[in-house]
């Protein structure tokens, strides 16, 4: 394995722990546009009904999911830039 790609994973380690971050704030962000009176809702919460649960999961897991890639897309292209090669 190329040295620069080694390099790249205690990176790629950092980047997705602080793309979790941004992410879970992203969420709550959006669900309180959606729902301004409470937090989001957990599955194990027995007053939540389901459709809310559902929608706040789905919400949930497509902004970490695009929020993970953009962090992820973005610092293989940096790293390559810095470095001249690709991470993946």
């Amino acid at each position: 394995m190329n040295p620069a790609k080694l390099l790249y994973k205690p990176i790629g380690l950092v980047t997705g722990v602080l793309a979790g971050v941004v992410a879970g704030q992203a969420f709550r962000g959006a669900w309180k546009r959606i729902n301004t009176d409470e937090e989001p809702p957990k599955p194990l919460d027995e007053d939540r009904r389901w459709p809310e649960v559902l929608v706040a999961s789905a919400l949930e897991g497509a902004t970490f999911a695009v929020i993970r890639a953009a962090v992820e897309r973005g610092g293989a292209t940096a790293f390559r830039r810095s470095t001249g090669v690709w991470p993946g």
